[in-house]
């Protein structure tokens, strides 16, 4: 069991740098950016939402770049979860890994939902179950024949995505000039950015107040560490894919703010269900309204996508390490983990039925579970990290050695930590998300206090042994 996790001997390293790159980025750029663009607009106004999605590309940035360090020196399909095992404690990969699951598989079985909730544009008599069962079908054979297949897909999931917020932005940049015509409308120009209240129309407080929706839109970005351990040539494509994700997500992201923040104004953007659609519509693109809705549907069967196999390789990572049920290690013949992505898929079934029967209580606390998980992951990140680094430079190991080492340590931790604490600070003064912060807090609570109690007093070898990085394993 322990060479299997060390060398990851069964699992196909199919996934190429092309694959490994807009699988990140199609894992960032999704509903959040499509839809709820014009909500941080709206709360914060334009120079506030950019003023939030640079600090939350930041965050990004140093998350990425920790996770890179680790995922080069140990390239393996359970990422994070198996560094904070090794380098923090068995008790913190043990809860870091349950935590990012069971939010992965809330999000995958809401993916479902909406998904054929979309398809009701185009078939207002079908049921929506029947579409969500097309979808879970169409999802579990991606994911199932073969790592390559899945990353093809969603290569392709991710290119229409990206392409969709090229036109918007070449689109309305062109409009706010003038160039094209807005719905006879004049050429707005800088009106909207400069008037209705100013860059900052609330106040610099509205953009603490909507970091946590900022940085939940930039999470995603981290499944590239969970593909590492199925990546060709790891030591070269992930240091390559992390310097060209974070810049150009950025400039996606801040190029979309500042073009909808100047052809609508900050109050109309934070009311409208989708301002892409609003945009294409003004400027006369025809059935703009049902190009958007597939657009989104995209999306949406992107992060199902990514979800499923992001969440399947952490469940079998945790069994790896005696942490799940042993079975659950097993490969198909395609060195798929076929047993856990039957386990995510029909867990994820289950969220999807509390959101009917139970939607007040557990559905409630899923979600905010859900919420927390990727800033609590990103901050183990930084953790990991940090003490990785140190155990290796104790033990001799030379910076210079590293294949791709984080700058300015041990700044970009430290700071890394900082920032995802201060976005819980930011969480607890807004009322209406100050309950994902017991939930959250809560559940990382129970995890610990169930792997002690389980765990603690058992001699079990395949749980890793939290010793530290030796130079001979670099």
């Amino acid at each position: 069991m322990a060479s299997e996790r060390n060398n990851n001997i069964q699992l196909q390293r199919s996934m190429k740098s092309r694959h490994l790159f807009m699988l990140s980025l199609g894992g960032v750029i999704g509903t959040g950016l499509f839809l709820g663009a014009g909500f941080t607009v709206g709360e914060a106004g334009p120079g506030g939402a950019v003023v939030a999605y640079l600090v939350g590309g930041l965050l990004m940035y140093l998350a990425m770049v920790c996770l890179g360090e680790l995922s080069v020196v140990m390239p393996v399909s359970g990422s994070f979860q198996a560094h904070a095992a090794k380098y923090i404690g068995p008790a913190t990969g043990f809860a870091i890994g349950w935590l990012y699951w069971m939010s992965w598989v809330t999000t995958v079985g809401l993916e479902f939902t909406a998904a054929g909730m979309l398809m009701k544009r185009w078939f207002p008599h079908t049921p929506i179950w029947i579409w969500c069962a097309v979808f879970i079908i169409l999802l579990f054979t991606l994911n199932a024949l073969t790592t390559r297949g899945f990353a093809e897909t969603e290569y392709w999931f991710a290119g229409i995505k990206v392409l969709a917020v090229i036109v918007f932005i070449i689109v309305g940049g062109l409009a706010i000039f003038g160039v094209v015509n807005m719905d006879g409308k004049p050429a707005p120009f800088l009106s909207n950015l400069t008037g209705h209240g100013g860059l900052f129309p609330k106040g610099i407080s509205a953009v603490f107040l909507t970091m946590m929706t900022v940085v939940y839109s930039f999470q995603g970005s981290e499944i590239m560490g969970i593909a590492a351990g199925e990546t060709e040539d790891p030591e070269k494509n992930i240091p390559r894919a992390i310097k060209t994700l974070v810049f150009r997500v950025l400039l996606f992201y801040v190029l979309a703010i500042v073009v909808l923040s100047a052809v609508i104004p900050w109050k109309t953007a934070g009311v409208l269900e989708s301002p892409f659609v609003t945009v294409f519509d003004m400027v006369g693109i025809p059935y703009a309204a049902d190009i958007m809705n597939f657009i989104i549907l995209t999306a949406v069967l992107s992060v199902g996508n990514s979800g499923l196999f992001a969440s399947t390789r952490i469940l079998r990572s945790l069994s790896l390490d005696g942490m799940a049920p042993a079975f659950l290690t097993k490969l198909s013949r395609r060195g798929v983990p076929l047993y856990a992505l039957c386990i995510t898929l029909a867990f994820a079934l289950l969220s999807l039925l509390t959101s009917v029967v139970a939607a007040d209580t557990l559905f409630v606390v899923l979600l905010s579970v859900s919420g927390m998980a990727g800033t609590l992951t990103w901050m183990a990140i930084a953790i990991t990290q940090y003490k990785f680094r140190k155990q290796y430079i104790k033990k001799g190991g030379k910076v210079s050695e590293l294949k791709f080492a984080v700058p300015f340590f041990p700044l970009v931790p430290i700071l890394c930590i900082l920032i995802c604490l201060s976005t819980f600070v930011f969480l607890a003064f807004d009322p209406t998300q100050r309950t994902s912060l017991y939930y959250g807090f809560g559940f990382l609570a129970a995890c610990y206090l169930f792997y002690y109690f389980k765990y603690t007093r058992r001699k079990d070898s395949t749980l890793l042994d939290n010793t530290v990085l030796k130079k001979e394993d670099i």
